[in-house]
């Protein structure tokens, strides 16, 4: 077990906790924007939101194409134009995001000082997941802006950015892990669309990740999301009157917006996924909306 430390923050980390170690600089000047933006608990993680950022975006622009060139070059050559590139080295990003959001969401579990206080409750995991995952949808904004397709992907990633940055205040932090674990769904999601470029369109392995991508997005998103969905707005009308209620309508209408695009995109799924096994065998899907980074099949258009 790794031990405990206390660094010279003032705060405790554990060996296991290697994302929480603030550069000096970025420190000081996160200081100077968590204090400008209102979030106190922000200075303390700003290290690891910019660290995020830059990563996922090196892992875009250098290291996804550098091995896809390496272990996959004959189908990654066969990507062609810069969309099609872009897209196949998102879905790389995505994958890798989903996993580290899983893995530091659930380390946020169990702790009292959250479960006790669902509103205000704190704690340095927390912290630390959110950093990534604001550094992650900071890097899904900007791509969805530069690499524009849809309206709604550059919405749902400021939004998401928006959401998850407001628990630095610190404010509903018990809730931002289990929102998280919305991306279990995720790698299923990119091993369909892979499928698909590996010539794998309406096989066997193709149908089992399709169940599970489709029973996955439905009971972590829908059914779960929507469990969740009860207390979270439980907490937003015990919170009246304690905190600016511009935060609170903020907050409940980007909850909606994502809860409706989780609908939409699976309606769309399911369509998609009816269309893919017809008995006409009809190419999978081609060019597709995003979720969190990753691609939603559209049936209305092929694959290669």
């Amino acid at each position: 077990m790794a031990s405990a430390t206390t660094n010279p923050y003032g705060y405790t980390t554990s060996g296991f906790d290697l994302l929480h170690r603030p550069d000096s600089f970025l420190h000081e000047f996160g200081i100077r924007v968590a204090k400008w933006l209102g979030l106190p608990h922000l200075a303390d993680h700003f290290s690891t939101l910019v660290y995020s950022a830059l990563g996922f975006t090196v892992l875009h622009l250098v290291v996804a194409p550098g091995l896809s060139k390496v272990f996959a070059s004959e189908t990654y050559a066969k990507q062609r134009g810069r969309k099609a590139r872009n897209n196949w080295n998102i879905h790389i990003v995505s994958i890798v995001n989903a996993v580290t959001l899983v893995v530091l969401s659930v380390r946020c579990f169990g702790h009292k000082t959250l479960s006790d206080d669902k509103i205000f409750g704190w704690h340095e995991t927390i912290g630390t997941a959110n950093a990534v995952a604001v550094g992650y949808f900071l890097w899904d904004t900007i791509d969805a802006i530069v690499n524009f397709v849809d309206i709604g992907f550059v919405v749902h990633g400021a939004a998401c950015t928006l959401l998850y940055s407001l628990t630095f205040l610190p404010f509903l932090g018990y809730y931002s892990p289990r929102y998280l674990l919305w991306e279990l769904s995720t790698p299923f999601l990119n091993i369909h669309w892979f499928l698909d470029k590996f010539g794998k369109t309406g096989s066997i392995a193709q149908y089992v990740n399709g169940v599970a991508l489709l029973s996955s997005f439905f009971f972590v998103r829908i059914v779960y999301g929507w469990y969740m969905n009860y207390f979270f707005y439980g907490s937003l009308r015990a919170a009246w009157g304690q905190v600016n209620p511009v935060l609170i309508i903020t907050l409940a209408i980007g909850n909606v917006i994502l809860n409706v695009l989780n609908i939409h995109w699976f309606n769309k799924m399911i369509s998609a996924l009816r269309k893919r096994f017809d008995a006409d065998s009809k190419p999978l899907l081609g060019e597709q909306p995003r979720v969190h980074g990753q691609t939603i099949d559209h049936a209305t258009t092929t694959s290669q």
